[in-house]
């Protein structure tokens, strides 16, 4: 039976994004547009509690093999940040839950002391970075799909059918999702999806590298195409000295967007990404130390290059735009 969770996942998140968006939830709970958003129309924010549903109705086919300290602070930050996406809560707040969660799966992972707090920080900002790529139609599902379902096959090669499940039930929800989000969509998930799947995304990573499964590196280059983009453009607003929790369109998927490609195009240039980046990281785990390096250096180097690309196409973007405002 348990090999029907992601099955189950994928059909909860389905019906029930189509009852929500169809109900008085979606009219109730809409993202507007403001500074970040790449829309110009109100759109339902309720996708995150039917993909969260999805999840824990796969997960529950599978509780002899979850983990509570994955499980039950993956529940409080979805019913925090359903609170946020209602009424509307302090960042101080947001952040105080987004530790208390981290704490609590680094502490139930038994992440030795010496990686302790580099591992607590690594959870955090997973929590975080996912929520502020959750900007264009189909790109946060899409990276769910395409990780999680990466966590999936390291853990059945590993050996472990169960850890494989349970990260393949978060994909196929995810999958479900995409029906209603990809471009045009018709749905968001809101902080309560995004947050949760960011922490999620980092405590089975965590997970599976305590349990032997994947190196340490593992996660982060699987979800790459998220990290690599909110970590570059956060580092980039504070050298600027621009205020970090400003609504902002300076992350590149937004350029990108911005500059033509569309959110379509977008996704599945992201979709292109993110399955690169999750084969090879699966192919690496067989290399040898050496190996892995060279690896983690190849992609370093191609994020710089995509990087510095679509950095010169903005600067001319700019310029032309300044050329047709002027005239």
């Amino acid at each position: 039976m348990t090999y029907y969770a992601p099955l189950v996942s994928a059909l909860v998140t389905l019906v029930l994004t189509f009852v929500l968006t169809t109900g008085k939830a979606g009219i109730i709970v809409q993202d507007i547009p403001n500074e970040r958003s790449l829309h110009d129309k109100p759109i339902p924010r309720v996708g995150g509690v039917a993909l969260m549903a999805g999840v824990m109705s796969g997960w529950i086919l599978l509780f002899g093999s979850l983990a509570w300290w994955t499980a039950l602070p993956a529940l409080g930050l979805f019913v925090l940040s359903l609170a946020d996406d209602v009424r509307g809560l302090s960042p101080r707040m947001r952040l105080i839950g987004h530790f208390i969660a981290a704490l609590v799966a680094v502490s139930g992972a038994g992440v030795a002391l010496l990686w302790f707090i580099p591992v607590l920080l690594f959870v955090v900002w997973m929590t975080n970075l996912y929520n502020f790529m959750d900007g264009s139609d189909g790109l946060s599902g899409g990276m769910a799909l395409f990780g999680f379902g990466c966590y999936g096959v390291g853990a059945w090669l590993a050996g472990n059918g169960a850890f494989a499940l349970l990260n393949f039930s978060v994909a196929a929800a995810a999958l479900g999702f995409l029906f209603f989000n990809f471009h045009p969509a018709k749905v968001f998930m809101g902080d309560a999806g995004s947050i949760p799947l960011g922490f999620i995304a980092a405590a089975l990573g965590v997970w599976g590298w305590q349990q032997g499964y994947w190196p340490f590196w593992f996660p982060l280059l699987v979800f790459s195409p998220f990290v690599a983009d909110a970590t570059v453009t956060l580092l980039k607003r504070a050298r600027r000295g621009e205020k970090l929790s400003q609504a902002h369109r300076s992350h590149y998927y937004q350029r990108l967007v911005q500059m033509g490609c569309g959110h379509r195009n977008t996704a599945l240039a992201e979709y292109a990404l993110m399955l690169l980046a999750g084969a090879s990281a699966l192919w690496g785990i067989g290399l040898h130390r050496e190996g892995q390096g060279s690896l983690l250096l190849g992609w370093g180097i191609v994020y710089l290059a995509l990087m510095w690309r679509i950095d010169k196409h903005w600067q001319k973007y700019q310029f032309a735009r300044k050329k047709v405002t002027d005239v």
